[in-house]
């Protein structure tokens, strides 16, 4: 699934989410519990502020985000397709 991020841009572009959505809900990242870096691909394991796990993955080659986890409750639901 396709997810809109908002980023901190510090020492390197998109170096860690702050904020994303999915579909029309907004969720902000509370607390990064872990990350990983790949060949292609950064990955970030984020506790959001509706209590859910949600994994991250960023294509640098792409400049794509893409949600590859998610534990919790109930996922938000999309109000729109993409």
């Amino acid at each position: 699934m396709d997810v809109k991020v908002e980023c901190y841009s510090g020492y390197k572009a998109q170096e860690r989410p702050v904020r994303f959505s999915l579909g029309k809900k907004v969720l902000n990242v509370v607390e990064i519990l872990d990350r990983w870096y790949g060949e292609d691909h950064d990955y970030f394991k984020l506790l959001a502020d509706d209590g859910n796990t949600y994994l991250l993955c960023y294509a640098r080659d792409e400049d794509r985000w893409e949600l590859t986890m998610f534990e919790g409750k109930e996922l938000p639901k999309k109000d729109h397709p993409w």
